[in-house]
């Protein structure tokens, strides 16, 4: 037996483990001694396993691995790809999947500069040389303005020291020496009506707000507006406001305790102390609008016909003896005299729409203060403001408890307003309007405040018959004139219009620009509608692919053809689609041929809209076809006309139809769409009034026309390539004037001081050269407006 320690080697002998030890230790050039030449091959007789130094069977087993697993993953992952574009096909045949539509082309034109002008650089309107639009040449001149106003703004801060300050003193001197009070003047003039008795805030303090304070002038490259006229509606464009002279008499920019907000006490103030010249800041925390406007109207009572009696509704009071009778409402009797012999005036509520819970803020409290400043009081109660307040928890026992009523409507409005508004609730409107029919359009209610806001306003002008006129208005309107000045000139303006070619005028955009004066318009408008637009020279049909519509419908050439004139009522045509009270609708006096433009001219008009009255017909207006208790069998519709935004002024006459129309015929539109529509069925008379409307980028302007007026003929609707069309509302977003529009909201808070997108602010109107100055303009939408306060003694 061999010993111990020792092992047989491969050869059989015995090797010692001390040897065999130092064999391994060897260098690698002495290790293949180890085997020797007569060592017997695998395999052979006496052939032993192999050595374990020689085996690499585990690495070969990790490559193998390796390998299936790389080619798995690569099989799936061609698996995939070819699943998903399977998939893809599938999409786009069924189209469900679309890809995503190109960057509209307004994007690309270049921002406007000179909107954000300060004061400090007033010219007359006359000298101004607008920014936009300009022609070819007048571009280089532009830009060298704009480079000669940049070396400005560095002179002003960089060499304050060498006499800079003095200079900037001296600009301001002179924008303060171009101040002036706003006195707009009042439309039914005291040489056939009565004047007005003026009003105070406090009888006897005859404490009163004082009048605003405009500026000579606009600031140096002001743009003009793109849509509309100053001069045709007979507003000033030959001043501007800034936000102390326009929101200063109404709590903006002194201390709470004296009764202000407490905003706008600090940074840019030069010249804002001028508003005040004449008397005290006014303390609103003792004001009570409700018992001023009451008092006003009491002082001012002889200018008005005496108020109709109030309706005795037994049918939801439970009273006894029948309703009174009321008075007609077909018209509104200017001729009517007071003991003097002059003429009375009509009454017009201005009716604010808003709800429990809603949050007003300083900015809202600005708005509303001169609302009731600059309509009712100054105005002698020519308007009365009202709120209409929508009551959202259909749960709260307002019609069964008078103390839940009153406790609702005090905290729904600011402690100043209280006791100037009217609730109302959407079960309220459905058992009003009941019968009809609940369609879920949208699964929206048709009794709810989106698709009938104009349900509690028809409603409130039947309960309220000593208005003649009613001023439907939101919370999230601002303007930077003075709103007297608008709505009567508007009103005026809107008067004056002859019935003639009035409906088609009312649905198109008017760029004076691009349309020249007012009668060219007119006249274009009138080609374009008898003759048709359908020839290859019509500029309409090739600028008017927009860059985000690659889709021409070749349905749309036959929209182009010669149409018909609107002359007197067009009613609804499907079966069974009477209209309420057609006896009472208005006639024309002659053919349409032979009326010189007379007709309609001195007639108020019935409703009066800011915004293009377009067809909706053929549209991709996503709204066009909430329709409800119309005959619509077969895709068709009755006429119909919409006006994007409801801020409008509607005649008694015209809610009374909308009344009798829900409640007895049960029909009604979508919001938007129900007064135009009712308008045109029994043949009243309304108006779009073109009022200014800025755009904030370069668009060329016959690119802009053709976009807007895209529509039936050259208007702005009645065709799928209408600007109104879902796709295309995009347009909207850099103008002024549009329910989801971008540009307004900054706009108005530039105007405020405040610093949007990394621009103004507070730094840059000193350093520079100040407070914007904007001429008067619509601002919409505006919303939740934080402004910066001053901080009292206890406050975090």
């Amino acid at each position: 037996m061999p010993s111990a320690g020792r092992y047989r080697s491969l050869s059989g002998s015995l090797v010692d483990p001390e040897k065999r030890r130092s064999s391994l230790d060897s260098s690698d050039d002495e290790a293949p001694a180890l085997i020797s030449s007569s060592q017997p091959m695998l395999g052979q007789p006496g052939a032993a396993s192999k050595p374990s130094f020689a085996y690499h069977l585990p690495r070969r087993r990790f490559s193998r691995y390796f390998t299936l697993a790389i080619s798995c993953g690569l099989l799936i992952f061609i698996f995939y790809l070819v699943r998903s574009s399977w998939t893809s096909e599938k999409e786009i045949k069924l189209g469900s999947k679309k890809p995503p539509p190109p960057p509209p082309a307004w994007e690309q034109f270049p921002f406007l500069k000179r909107y954000h002008g300060g004061i400090r650089t007033l010219v007359s309107r006359e000298g101004n040389k607008p920014e936009y639009p300009a022609s070819d040449d007048e571009e280089e001149l532009r830009l060298l303005q704009e480079a000669a106003m940049a070396r400005k703004k560095t002179e002003d801060v960089v060499k304050v020291e060498d006499g800079g300050l003095q200079k900037r003193e001296e600009g301001v001197r002179s924008f303060v020496s171009k101040s002036e009070r706003f006195v707009p003047k009042p439309r039914f003039g005291a040489d056939e009506y009565e004047p007005a008795v003026k009003c105070y805030l406090d009888n006897k303090t005859r404490l009163e707000v004082p009048h605003l304070l405009a500026y000579t002038g606009v600031t140096q490259g002001f743009p003009d507006p793109i849509m509309g006229s100053y001069e045709l509606l007979g507003l000033r464009n030959d001043v501007c406001f800034e936000r102390y002279g326009r929101l200063g008499p109404y709590g903006y920019g002194y201390s709470r305790k004296f009764g202000g907000s407490g905003a706008g006490t600090e940074g840019e103030k030069e010249g804002s102390e001028r508003i005040w010249t004449d008397q005290v800041e006014v303390d609103y925390r003792t004001v009570s609008w409700a018992q001023v406007q009451e008092e006003c109207a009491l002082a001012n009572a002889h200018r008005f016909p005496p108020p109709p009696k109030q309706l005795n509704n037994f049918f939801t009071s439970m009273g006894t003896g029948g309703p009174l009778r009321e008075l007609p409402s077909n018209g509104v009797d200017l001729t009517a005299s007071s003991r003097s012999g002059k003429k009375l005036l009509p009454r017009t509520a201005v009716i604010i729409r808003t709800w429990v819970g809603y949050q007003y803020g300083a900015e809202d409290l600005f708005y509303l203060r001169a609302l009731m400043s600059e309509l009712a009081i100054s105005s002698g109660t020519e308007y009365v403001l009202h709120f209409l307040i929508h009551v959202k928890d259909d749960n709260l026992q307002i019609w069964a408890d008078e103390g839940t009523y009153n406790r609702v409507l005090d905290e729904a409005l600011p402690a100043e307003f209280r006791g100037m508004g009217t609730l109302w609730s959407e079960r309220q409107m459905g058992l009003i309007y009941g019968g009809v029919a609940e369609s879920f359009y949208r699964d929206l209610p048709v009794h709810g405040a989106y698709r009938s806001t104009y349900m509690p306003v028809q409603y409130f002008a039947h309960q309220h018959p000593e208005y003649d006129f009613f001023w439907h208005w939101e919370m999230d309107v601002r303007y930077t004139g003075h709103w007297y000045h608008l709505f009567s000139q508007v009103s005026s303006w809107a008067a004056q219009q002859p019935r003639k070619g009035l409906w088609e005028r009312n649905g198109r955009f008017y760029v004076p620009s691009e349309h020249g004066s007012w009668e060219d318009f007119r006249q274009m408008v009138r080609v374009q509608s008898e003759h048709g637009t359908s020839q290859k020279s019509n500029m309409y049909g090739k600028m008017g692919q927009d860059a985000g519509d690659s889709q021409h419908n070749p349905l749309d050439d036959a929209g182009r053809r010669p149409e018909a004139p609107i002359w007197g009522p067009l009613p609804p045509s499907g079966e069974g689609d009477s209209t309420a009270d057609p006896d009472n609708d208005p006639k024309p006096p002659t053919t349409y041929d032979k009326d010189q433009y007379t007709w309609g001219v001195g007639e108020e008009a019935d409703f009066i809209t800011f915004n293009p009255l377009f067809d909706p017909h053929t549209t991709n207006w996503i709204l066009a076809e909430d329709v409800t208790g119309y005959n619509t069998t077969s895709h068709h519709y009755p006429p119909r006309r919409t006006a994007i935004i409801t801020a409008s002024r509607l005649s008694r006459r015209l809610l009374q139809t909308m009344h009798r129309e829900t409640s007895m015929k049960r029909h009604t539109m979508f919001s938007e769409m129900w007064p135009g529509s009712i308008a045109l069925h029994h043949g009243y008379k309304a108006v779009y009034a073109p009022h200014p409307v800025y755009i904030d980028r370069a668009w060329p302007t016959a690119y802009l026309t053709a976009i807007f007026n895209n529509g039936l003929n050259g208007a702005a609707g009645g065709s799928r390539t209408s600007v109104f069309s879902d796709e295309r509302q995009h347009n909207f977003r850099g103008t002024t004037w549009y329910y989801d529009a971008g540009f307004a909201p900054n706009l108005w808070k530039r105007w405020l001081g405040k610093r949007v997108d990394n621009d103004g602010g507070e730094q840059a109107e000193v350093a520079g050269e100040g407070r914007m100055c904007l001429p008067g303009m619509l601002v919409h939408p505006v919303k939740g407006v934080e402004l910066v306060f001053e901080h009292q003694v206890g406050e975090g």
